[in-house]
């Protein structure tokens, strides 16, 4: 318990200590928390489409409640496959033009349970250095031979590809889009490179699938590359209703393999039928109108230009995910409202300061995320927060 405390006391000591905030209305672009504070302006979910809070999806979500359950009790090959499992897999593989499709309690479960099933001692895997955590332990846990190249740093990654011809079989794994910076994986260079050297390549499509590309399918559809990735990962607990639950999808033999030799798979209960209605209905309503993926583009340019003009530096490019860099923990943490002093929550906009463990020492920043459901107004509203605080804490000249 002292060992406990003490390491505690470090973390608040640091300026790093992060506060759960508690929500008393369901997820959207206003909030009601607990404890009082209506109205509240939400700039931090990753509910990007605005379909955790959609009619129709609730609607599914309560139909398929009534129909198959609350739950399963059982892991999928003993007693916890339904339908609409099935059902929902065939959707995914259809949106993404792929072969087939598995479902994950999450997309950490789906990195945690592809790295280990697919790859061998004999082979390589080569990851970018700013992977997210659930890729990077996925790989820890597989027994290939492991490369790690700068930043979409296509130079480094040549070089990582060469020396790693004299394995058997070569996995390029990326982010499509980075959550904490942001930015897009260079695809079309990437799968250039594969192609030359002979290797696969994965991408983790967690912060893209549902709003990147003409009709929400990615970053692989962003940049013109759907036939050249091999295997996709992403999550249903974000812009596809937002509720939990990951896939993989990809060719017919991996999804198969993975039913076969996937732990987290083969030991986790299956998905809620309430989790799988929610998923099934976004992805209707995705492949029936490309509008709400579509709306997307002028609301983010909309802050990040208003933003920047105000003087803010923000990491990345035509992403809702818009990194406030502010580098100094504590500063990040003052300036989104994990204090009493004048913060960006007070006139009523929920943020969250990210820090160290979350992101590098010295590069601490406030993660902005803008969602279909944002009006022109509660953008404006937000950039004013953060340019009056910004002034009063110096974050601002």
């Amino acid at each position: 318990r002292r060992r406990l405390e003490s390491e505690l006391e470090d973390i608040r000591g640091a300026g790093t200590w992060k506060n759960e905030r508690v929500i008393a209305s369901r997820q959207g672009p206003h909030l009601c928390l607990a404890g009082g504070g209506a109205g509240i302006l939400n700039f931090c979910a990753n509910n990007y489409l605005g379909l955790s809070s959609h009619p129709e999806v609730i609607r599914a979500a309560v139909e398929a409640l009534e129909k198959f359950g609350a739950g399963l009790s059982s892991v999928r090959f003993i007693c916890g496959t339904q339908s609409i499992h099935k059902d929902l897999e065939e959707k995914i593989a259809r949106f993404h033009q792929r072969e087939d499709a598995i479902l994950y309690a999450s997309c950490f479960d789906a990195n945690a349970g592809i790295f280990e099933a697919l790859l061998t001692p004999e082979d390589a895997v080569l990851s970018d250095e700013l992977n997210h955590a659930s890729i990077i332990d996925g790989i820890r846990l597989c027994k290939a031979n492991k490369y790690r190249y700068k930043h979409m740093d296509m130079q480094d990654l040549e070089a990582k590809l060469q020396d790693a011809q004299k394995h058997r079989l070569r996995l390029v794994a990326t982010d499509g889009a980075f959550s904490m910076d942001g930015d897009i994986a260079p695809l079309r260079e990437i799968c250039q490179l594969a192609q030359k050297y002979d290797a696969l390549v994965f991408i983790d499509e967690c912060h893209a699938t549902g709003f990147l590309g003409p009709n929400g399918r990615g970053t692989d559809e962003l940049l013109g590359v759907m036939d050249k990735v091999t295997i996709i990962n992403s999550t249903l607990g974000k812009a596809l209703g937002g509720a939990a639950g990951g896939y993989t999808t990809g060719p017919k033999p991996l999804i198969d393999l993975l039913r076969q030799c996937s732990r987290p798979y083969l030991f986790s209960n299956s998905l809620p039928p309430a989790v799988v209605g929610c998923a099934s209905k976004a992805l209707d309503l995705l492949m029936e109108s490309n509008a709400i993926a579509q709306s997307m583009a002028a609301k983010t340019q909309r802050f990040r230009s208003k933003m920047m003009a105000a003087g803010f530096t923000i990491l990345g490019k035509d992403h809702p995910i818009c990194p406030v860099m502010l580098g100094d923990a504590r500063l990040a943490a003052v300036v989104a409202g994990d204090s009493d002093s004048p913060c960006v929550s007070s006139p009523g906009i929920y943020v969250i300061g990210f820090s160290y463990p979350v992101v590098p020492k010295g590069k601490a920043r406030i993660r902005v995320q803008i969602s279909a459901v944002h009006s022109d107004e509660d953008i404006d509203r937000c950039v004013e927060a953060f340019t009056e605080v910004g002034r009063k804490h110096g974050a601002l000249p």
